[in-house]
């Protein structure tokens, strides 16, 4: 392979997930992706965009550096939030505290990683024990250490929705209302009475009050993802108990099987699953869709198989999420991309996220910038940088410890989904960045309220119930409330102008037209998470007085829409080449 096969690979698609590859069956491929379209890579056009990106890119980290580096004029007033760093003997900005709470940890998590894996592996390779029985003594103990006397808050709003599903399972109707109503309820719950005192509760329990609280005692922030965890497994037994009550025939009568379809023999509780490939392939079973409804024995969806799915370690603190039926399939069914090549590649990628973060955070201080709002004097270029350079920053903070997390599932055998699979940079159109960011939350919304609610037949109400559960999901505010319905809303001119202009398809105006209309759309992201991240109130109306109000700030305004017009049609030709290799993630 030549270096630039080597580096398309490093950075490509099936590298992060090997669900993102192209579908085996060309039929299957071309009725997914229709015609091909030709490569304009070597045109004039393209060999123009690159000259224009390569001047450009250097120009926008000068300017980021201008506004934050110690020879800005504003500089006194946050030089005191940076620290001492490792790099070119720079300074390091570590202001952001929930970054500066992984940074400082990554040695403690990387050791606890190596320590859980290294258990685990002795465990299963000297006893009888079982990967799923493991993780839920292992988890357990996590639990403990990670919240102290605060895991019992976890395990009671755990236990009852376990609870509910169960007493409920005959009426799906109100087992799923009641889930869901306690499920919602329980994130109020928490945001009043996190600190509630134990023997507020029961006088007996007064010296829990003082006694551990784990090493992390902010129990809640971490809840909302056990949360995600407990709904996927309530909504997964209802749906199985349903189907198996609901059309007996499914369910074998004696241990023989079925060559033809999916099918369990039938078994006690210690069995172990035994799932039967449709038509002698693995097609199926290498299928994520397949294993989302795998056909487990029912008394699979036990009480331990449910705390250790909820407590597995790896995935615990931040995701990525898999889903209760996955996990229960992969503990017993390893698949191909649980290969040592792939592994490898996927941690040099996040080795490489971890550089750049680094590097950013030693010669880009924006972080600092914006807490103290030290822009006075810079221009409309340089404030844009501080908000972009912000906002990498921020997807960086969470993509790091995602990939992280990830890795450690990985090298435990499961494979979760990846979370983030486009750069922030690479994103032109609200409704494909909400596709790619956060991208295993995304899925379980489309399985668990997206689709049951109707789906696209019924898309501007189910985008609504899905935003406002992301909002109330995040944080019990109202502004973010207010947030997920605007994100709505900003989504429909997209989705009405999208319908509108697929007739034009064919034009050869038609790429430009979308350019122009993917700029807007980037603008008005941008506007968007920069009040809502980044410059806040006061940043963005002198961001707007400075565009606006100047010759240069029109000037700037005028080139930056040139750039980004370059940059979207690179973006355009980019998702082309995926789609000539037979891949098509919508994002």
């Amino acid at each position: 392979m030549g270096i630039v096969s080597v580096v398309q690979d490093f950075f490509s698609l099936e590298t992060l997930d090997q669900r993102l590859t192209a579908p085996t069956n060309d039929s299957r491929r071309k009725q997914k992706l229709g015609p091909e379209i030709q490569s304009r890579w070597s045109s004039l056009e393209f060999k123009a965009y690159w000259l224009i990106l390569c001047i450009v890119l250097p120009l926008m980290l000068k300017a980021g550096m201008d506004a934050t580096n110690s020879w800005n004029s504003n500089y006194y007033k946050y030089q005191h939030l940076l620290s001492k760093g490792w790099m070119f003997g720079r300074k390091v900005d570590n202001s952001d505290a929930q970054y500066r709470f992984f940074r400082d940890n990554l040695l403690l998590l990387v050791g606890l990683m190596v320590l859980h894996l290294s258990i685990k592996k002795a465990v299963l390779q000297f006893t009888n024990v079982q990967k799923v029985t493991f993780d839920f003594w292992f988890g357990l103990v996590f639990l403990i250490g990670a919240h102290g006397v605060n895991c019992l808050r976890v395990l009671f709003h755990v236990l009852v929705m376990f609870t509910l599903a169960k007493t409920f399972k005959r009426q799906r109707a109100l087992a799923t209302l009641s889930v869901w109503i306690y499920g919602i309820g329980s994130l109020f719950i928490n945001n009043s009475y996190r600190n509630l005192q134990y023997g507020q509760i029961i006088p007996l329990l007064k010296p829990l009050d003082h006694s551990f609280k784990g090493i992390i005692e902010r129990w809640d922030v971490f809840y909302n993802f056990t949360l995600l965890r407990m709904i996927s497994f309530d909504m997964d037994f209802l749906e199985r108990w349903n189907k198996i009550h609901s059309n007996p025939a499914t369910v074998p009568a004696s241990n023989s099987v079925s060559p033809e379809r999916f099918e369990m023999k039938r078994a006690s509780s210690t069995q172990v699953l035994e799932t039967i490939e449709e038509n002698a392939t693995k097609s199926v079973l290498l299928d994520e869709r397949a294993r989302l409804i795998a056909p487990h024995h029912i008394q699979e969806y036990s009480l331990m198989r449910y705390l250790a799915y909820v407590t597995y370690t790896p995935l615990f603190i931040a995701g990525p999420i898999l889903t209760f039926n996955d996990y229960l399939y992969q503990s017993s069914h390893q698949l191909p991309s649980i290969n040592f090549k792939r592994i490898l590649k996927y941690a040099l990628r996040l080795l490489f996220c971890l550089f750049i973060m680094e590097f950013l955070l030693h010669f880009v201080y924006v972080v600092a910038v914006s807490k103290t709002k030290a822009w006075n004097g810079d221009s409309p270029f340089q404030i844009s940088m501080i908000g972009l350079f912000n906002l990498n920053l921020i997807w960086l903070k969470l993509l790091i410890p995602w990939r992280l997390f990830r890795l450690w599932a990985l090298l435990d055998g499961i494979d979760p989904p990846e979370n983030m699979i486009r750069c922030m940079n690479n994103n032109f159109s609200p409704v494909a960045f909400w596709r790619a960011w956060h991208r295993s939350y995304n899925k379980w919304v489309i399985r668990y309220i997206y689709i049951p609610l109707g789906g696209s037949g019924n898309r501007i109400i189910t985008s609504f119930a899905v935003f406002s559960f992301v909002a109330i999901w995040h944080d019990i505010e109202l502004k973010l409330l207010l947030w997920g319905w605007l994100v709505v809303l900003f989504l429909l001119p997209e989705i009405m102008l999208s319908r509108y202009f697929n007739k034009f398809s064919k034009k050869p105006w038609y790429r430009h037209v979308c350019a122009c209309g993917a700029v807007l759309n980037i603008w008005m992201m941008m506007i968007a998470n920069l009040f809502g991240f980044c410059l806040g109130h006061d940043g963005i109306l002198l961001f707007f007085k400075e565009m606006f109000g100047t010759f240069d700030g029109l000037l700037f305004f005028a080139i930056a829409n040139c750039a980004l017009f370059v940059g979207v049609q690179l973006m355009f030709e980019f998702r082309a080449q995926e789609m000539r290799a037979g891949i098509y993630v919508k994002c």
